[in-house]
């Protein structure tokens, strides 16, 4: 597969077929792939809630300026942060890599409080924030991953972030939702699918050392 190709053809999607579903395969692949994202010492606090039942989409539609691509799209991928990080975040992502990879608790001790230390001097806001930037690199990861299995996809900032967590109850498991992404198949009369990219030249945008 050409993955340039795949790059142009993506498009932020502004109408979805809402008789079209993504497959378990391809739905596996897009969550693998959230788990797999890159973040900040490995850390991971973001989550991805993942919604197919258009009853609970139906009122997120009101929350989202009215953005028809939350209801018709397969699935809707709500990417949260966690509202705070604590130390029992860092001990158990060492107690992690101690289990996985067999590593010494002397050789992890040092590291282990350095990330605790580190932490203790963010304010809540600054960490939050510090989450937030993991957030939109999860968000890059899926659209890049979206385009290569031929998913359609339409990243949006345009919601309201403390309804969205008011009617999914995200206050309740400690997240805060930061970013959407509707996820599903193009409908055939999207006139924007057919719409050339706009771009700058490649040597306006690379600067070569």
């Amino acid at each position: 597969m050409n993955t340039i190709k795949q790059l142009e053809w993506r498009y932020a999607t502004k109408k979805f077929d809402a008789n079209k579903t993504l497959s378990k395969a391809k739905l596996e692949i897009l969550t693998q792939a959230f788990n797999l994202t890159a973040t900040s010492f490995g850390l991971q606090t973001i989550k991805l809630v993942v919604i197919e039942d258009k009853e609970i989409r139906e009122p997120l539609v009101k929350a989202s300026y009215n953005q028809k691509q939350v209801l018709d799209a397969s699935h809707l991928l709500v990417i949260c942060i966690q509202d705070n990080v604590v130390d029992a975040d860092v001990n158990s992502y060492y107690d992690n890599i101690k289990e996985t990879r067999k590593t010494p608790d002397d050789i992890l001790k040092p590291f282990r409080e350095d990330l605790i230390k580190m932490m203790a001097t963010k304010s809540v806001q600054e960490r939050q924030q510090w989450s937030t930037n993991q957030a939109y690199i999860s968000l890059g990861n899926l659209m890049t991953v979206c385009a290569i299995e031929g998913i359609d996809a339409c990243p949006m900032e345009g919601f309201v972030p403390a309804k969205f967590d008011e009617i999914l109850k995200l206050e309740e498991k400690g997240l805060k939702s930061v970013l959407l992404l509707p996820v599903g198949y193009r409908a055939e009369d999207d006139m924007f699918s057919e719409f050339k990219k706009v771009r700058k030249p490649i040597e306006e945008a690379v600067i070569t050392l």
